[in-house]
C-alpha cells in the first residue's frame, strides 16, 4: 500500500537509531496493513475467536494505538479531543461505514502522522502525555514495536484461518 515509505531493516544497518526504529516500525505497519489485502468485506470482519478481534479490528485498533502514542503521548491532546475511544478494548469495535479501504486508509494517515509528530524529537526527548508519566520516545518506540509485531502475528493466524476456510 502506498503511503509507507520504501525502506527495509537491511537499508537502514549503517544509519542512526532513530532511523532503524523508524523502518522497522514502518516495517510492522506496513505488515498488518497489508493483511487485510484481498480480503472480501466479510472475510475482514470475521470473528474467529471470543474476544472483538477481526482482521478489521485489528488494524483499527493500531490507527487507536498510533494516535494514543504518537498524538495523545506526544502533543499531550486528549483522547476526546482526538477522537479515539477511551479504551483500547473499545477501539476493535467496527462501525457499518468500516471498509477494508477506509481503515487501511486511515491507518496510512495515522501512521504517516505518527512519523511527522516523531521526526523532530530525539530518542531520548521526554514525551510528556502518557498515564505512566514522562517516557523518553525510545521506549515509545519499543513499545510500538512489541505492540505491532504482536499485532502482526494475531493478523498472520486470523488472515491464515479466514482464507483457509473459504478454500
Amino acid at each position: 500500500m502506498s503511503g509507507f515509505p520504501p525502506t527495509f531493516a537491511d537499508d537502514v544497518i549503517n544509519q542512526d537509531a532513530h532511523a532503524q526504529f523508524d523502518t522497522f516500525l514502518d516495517e510492522h505497519r506496513r505488515a498488518l496493513n497489508a493483511s487485510l489485502d484481498g480480503l472480501t468485506e466479510e472475510q475482514a470482519r470475521r470473528r474467529l475467536v471470543a474476544s472483538r478481534t477481526t482482521l478489521l479490528g485489528l488494524v483499527k485498533h493500531a490507527i487507536f494505538v498510533e494516535k494514543v502514542w504518537f498524538d495523545e503521548a506526544i502533543t499531550q491532546r486528549s483522547r476526546a479531543e482526538i477522537g479515539i475511544p477511551a479504551t483500547p478494548d473499545d477501539s476493535f469495535i467496527l462501525n457499518d461505514d468500516d471498509t477494508v479501504a477506509s481503515i487501511q486508509a486511515a491507518h496510512v494517515e495515522a501512521c504517516e502522522a505518527s512519523r511527522r509528530a516523531a521526526a523532530h524529537l530525539g530518542l531520548d526527548d521526554l514525551v510528556l502525555g502518557n498515564r505512566r508519566g514522562p517516557l523518553p520516545l525510545r521506549w515509545v518506540y519499543l513499545h510500538m514495536l512489541r505492540e505491532l509485531a504482536q499485532h502482526c502475528g494475531h493478523a498472520d493466524i486470523l488472515r491464515e484461518q479466514v482464507t483457509t476456510t473459504d478454500s
